[in-house]
């Protein structure tokens, strides 16, 4: 049985509570690699990433190299003699990289490989109306994604979770898949599955403006789990317009109400309390949303302060 002596690479909360699964289960982190510190915010103060938070907070050997191929980096990273590398919501690594340890790299992803290869897998299982899901390890190759599986976990998805919620889970769900990962290369007992491609394989595509833009066009089902599979971060958003304004309002909670109506697509009916958006075969209730410049909350919170015409329309 070989002792682990590991490098540990991530950047956001995910990879947080993975680290801190395999430091409490006693295994041996000798570096930890995260992203470079930039400005962020309105103030453009510079902010750590949340593995670097917690690696300063625990006392562990911290790098973060803007160049995986910067020779004085790849001297630091050969000189802390580790064995083994782990991967968790980093970036692409270069081959001299992941060929170091001589046990290899392996990566922990969000979802049941082959499917949702990429970089939001959570929330695109969500948006595209998936019912189960889950985690996978597996060694890296010079693909993204692609290497030889070891393990994999399922869990269903509830009708209405969101995926903050999901997030939380998967990250429990993979910090135990991580660790019986771990004993199985320990012990010398690792199994590797190649992946198989075909072509309905779904892919799990950088989020953006254009993507998180809400379609009311589209089904009631597909407008609530597009929705909820970006709450609540990013946000879906769309414009809202009335009477010669427009607004870009973020949307993180809805219900569907399947009711008949004679309404235009995107027509908005208000009450005290509620707000609904004509869609196809129903409405879509909004129950929470954020106006430009105000904080997130209930649509009833909002409507306490704004009215909307009968003219308001969801674009």
């Amino acid at each position: 049985m070989e002792k682990l002596r590991i490098v540990f690479m991530g950047t956001p909360e995910f990879a947080v509570g993975i680290l801190d699964t395999i430091i409490q289960n006693n295994y041996t982190v000798v570096g930890v690699i995260t992203a470079a510190d930039k400005p962020a915010g309105r103030g453009q103060k510079i902010k750590y990433s949340a593995v670097k938070e917690y690696a300063l907070v625990n006392n562990l050997h911290l790098l973060q190299p803007t160049n995986l191929k910067d020779e004085d980096f790849l001297a630091e990273l050969k000189a802390l003699n580790a064995n083994l590398h782990i991967v968790v919501a980093f970036r692409m690594l270069p081959k001299v990289v992941w060929e170091m340890p001589s046990l290899g790299t392996f990566n922990l992803h969000a979802s049941l490989l082959p499917n949702y290869r990429g970089a939001a897998p959570i929330n695109w299982a969500i948006i595209n109306g998936e019912e189960k899901t889950g985690v996978t390890t597996f060694f890296i190759d010079d693909k993204i994604d692609t290497g030889a599986m070891i393990l994999s976990a399922e869990t269903a998805i509830d009708a209405n979770e969101n995926a903050g919620q999901l997030h939380d889970r998967l990250m429990s769900i993979g910090s135990t898949t991580v660790i019986e990962t771990l004993a199985l290369i320990e012990n010398g007992n690792a199994t590797t599955t190649i992946q198989t491609d075909a072509d309905n394989i779904k892919t799990a595509y950088k989020l953006n403006k254009e993507n998180c833009k809400i379609d009311w066009t589209r089904s009631t089902q597909s407008i609530h789990d597009h929705i909820r599979g970006l709450s609540p971060y990013p946000a879906a958003w769309t414009l809202i317009s009335d009477k010669n304004e427009e607004w870009n309002v973020k949307i993180y909670e809805s219900k569907i109400l399947d009711e008949e109506h004679q309404l235009n697509i995107g027509t908005i009916i208000c009450t005290k309390k509620e707000m609904k958006i004509a869609v196809e075969k129903g409405f879509i209730q909004i129950m929470s949303l954020q106006f430009p410049g105000k904080k997130r909350m209930t649509t009833s919170e909002l409507l306490n302060g704004v009215r909307f015409s009968e003219e308001a329309i969801a674009l």
